[in-house]
């Protein structure tokens, strides 16, 4: 199977990533994720704990969490009736190399 273009990733990611509140959802994923992060570690992290300051119905939650999903953003998985959400390294590593290339472009 052929490896998926890296700027066909991106652009899933980033369309992903334009909606407000989906955004809200990664950043608050990546800062509850921030030290295990920077020690090389995933971290697992549960969904109800993600949703603070956002007001939205479990249906929305849902939509907004199956698109980070799609786009490779995140990584889900049930635990009982929790659902757990974890950063996908590999996709939060593409962002961190493609971001200071295209502030270099002015």
């Amino acid at each position: 199977m052929a490896k998926p273009d890296p700027v066909d990733r991106l652009a899933r990611m980033f369309k992903a990533l334009s909606n407000p509140n989906r955004l809200r959802l990664f950043m608050n994923l990546l800062e509850e994720s921030r030290l295990d992060l920077a020690k090389g570690r995933t971290h697992d992290c549960f969904l109800a704990k993600l949703l603070g300051g956002l007001e939205l119905g479990a249906p929305t939650v849902s939509h907004h969490v199956k698109e980070l999903a799609d786009a490779g953003l995140i990584q889900t998985q049930r635990e009982g009736k929790q659902l757990v959400c974890t950063v996908d390294p590999e996709a939060l590593a593409e962002l961190r190399a493609f971001l200071p290339a295209l502030v270099a472009a002015r």
